[in-house]
């Protein structure tokens, strides 16, 4: 045979061979000019706004309304495991996510290494982890915590709150910006959104000044007033003004109960 035989179905891998080579590294150039990050954090991110342009059609009202390098920690519902990809588009620079530890399995904890995220224990309040997500509030970095700590599979706008949030502003002495996501998918498996096409809508409200608060964080009552109130502007965003949040228990588990309870109800 001669070349021109084989010129067809080498063009085309050379083609296949480009396309492979450019999108991932086109990708990887938005991310990395968007927030400004390493090239393993730009890759990744640069794929997240692929998806969420292409895959879920993600819109936003406007991106997070503060300074470069003003701190903040970030609040929002939980209706799917990829929410905090959903508002990662509206953020201007990484966001530090707070991740329950079972997630971080050998296959996913590089994913989380990469992208600076704080692993967390679900039961009760984690010392190490609050600790972190003070220390990035503090430098001036955007922590995000969802106050339900458990995706929602309810009826329910919102699942009751744990003051994790309202602790670390107060410690980290800088605002809060509550968030309301609508439209997100979820199939109950973990990786199920991937496969699921939306229409994602990322409403950001404004910057919640807690300055009248800090230096109280240790005051009875204070986290759970100010995460009723994240609760609230989070359930304003939404068009649901007479909402009223409920809070959950110090020992709060993912299935919802209290650890009293549990031991009670094991006991004869």
């Amino acid at each position: 045979m001669l070349f021109a035989d084989f010129a067809p179905l080498l063009i085309a891998l050379a083609l296949l061979a480009a396309i492979a080579i450019l999108v991932p590294l086109g990708w990887t150039i938005a991310g990395m000019r968007r927030y400004r990050c390493t090239v393993g954090q730009g890759f990744l991110l640069g794929f997240n706004l692929l998806l969420n342009r292409l895959r879920w059609h993600t819109r936003t009202n406007r991106p997070m309304p503060l300074a470069q390098r003003q701190g903040a920690v970030i609040v929002a519902n939980h209706r799917s495991g990829f929410d905090p990809m959903f508002l990662q588009v509206a953020a201007p620079r990484i966001v530090h996510w707070m991740v329950a530890k079972q997630y971080c399995t050998w296959w996913l904890a590089w994913f989380f290494r990469i992208l600076g995220c704080i692993p967390a224990g679900r039961g009760g309040i984690d010392t190490a982890a609050v600790k972190q997500a003070i220390r990035l509030a503090e430098s001036g970095e955007f922590v995000g915590i969802l106050p339900e700590g458990r995706i929602n599979e309810s009826k329910e706008l919102m699942l009751p709150g744990r003051p994790g949030a309202a602790l670390v502003a107060l410690k980290a002495r800088v605002p809060v910006i509550p968030c309301y996501i609508t439209g997100a998918p979820y199939n109950g498996r973990l990786l199920g959104p991937l496969f699921m096409r939306a229409q994602v809508e990322v409403i950001v409200g404004d910057p919640i000044d807690l300055s009248e608060y800090f230096g109280r964080d240790r005051e009875q009552g204070v986290t759970e007033e100010l995460t009723k109130r994240f609760m609230k502007e989070i359930a304003r965003l939404a068009g649901a003004d007479n909402f009223e949040p409920q809070l959950a228990g110090r020992q709060w588990l993912p299935n919802g109960t209290e650890e009293a309870e549990e031991e009670n109800h094991a006991t004869p």
